[in-house]
């Protein structure tokens, strides 16, 4: 079982014109922040059963797949990642630490961060949360956040909160849209805590994180907070 065995199967569905597709939607132009990435136009689910296949690959393979400029490549190793931290989880989550400058476009983070470091962290020292949410790394900032969502699963809050008041003021569209979708979904199971983060910081959001914090907000309560 090796990387290139994965690879050959990832070739044989590829897609070309879903890959055009994919390219634009994943911002791979020059100066955008997916510039340069490759794309095979291949679907998650389609992903996850290769990665399923796969899932006793070495790391040493893994490693391989997650060196690849094509994405389909990255994300497949990713996925395997989540299936083999069920097995592993510390020797699993040293490794995607080691590797957080390949796991660099929005759905390698959103498809992992959560299930591996977030759930490994659960009952531990967050301090290396902290560290990535102060990264000069794109990624890394997304990942801090998201990782937490496993946190806002098990209703714990707290360290989603003081990670999103970090990136209150990040300069990037995706980063800001990620705190707030993490503030709504806490917001799904403790409205007051949500507001009680809104009602102090609301006037400073940028606007999309404020958009996607209340997206599921009533109509009139939406237009409340979104007069500055």
């Amino acid at each position: 079982m090796k990387a290139s065995d994965v690879i050959k199967d990832l070739q044989k569905i590829s897609n070309p014109e879903k890959a055009k597709i994919l390219q634009r939607f994943f911002k791979t132009g020059k100066g955008q922040y997916g510039e340069g990435d490759i794309f095979l136009g291949i679907t998650v689910p389609e992903q996850r059963r290769i990665a399923k296949k796969y899932k006793a690959l070495d790391l040493n393979e893994i490693q391989k797949l997650l060196l690849s400029k094509i994405h389909e490549h990255r994300l497949t190793a990713i996925l395997i990642l989540t299936y083999q931290f069920l097995e592993s989880k510390e020797k699993i989550t040293k490794f995607y630490l080691k590797n957080t400058k390949y796991i660099n476009n929005w759905d390698l983070v959103d498809l992992s961060a959560d299930k591996i470091l977030g759930e490994y962290l659960i009952d531990k020292n967050k301090d290396i949360l902290y560290k990535l949410a102060k990264s000069k790394n794109l990624w890394e900032k997304r990942i801090s956040i998201i990782a937490t969502f496993n946190f806002i699963k098990n209703n714990k809050f707290e360290d989603a909160l003081r990670i999103s008041e970090i990136l209150l003021n990040d300069k990037h569209d995706l980063i800001h849209k990620a705190v707030g979708w993490m503030l709504r979904e806490i917001g799904k199971r403790d409205l007051q805590t949500e507001e009680g983060f809104l009602k102090k910081y609301h006037k400073q959001m940028p606007r999309t994180m404020l958009r996607y914090a209340i997206e599921r907000f009533p109509d009139k309560k939406r237009k409340f907070y979104m007069k500055k």
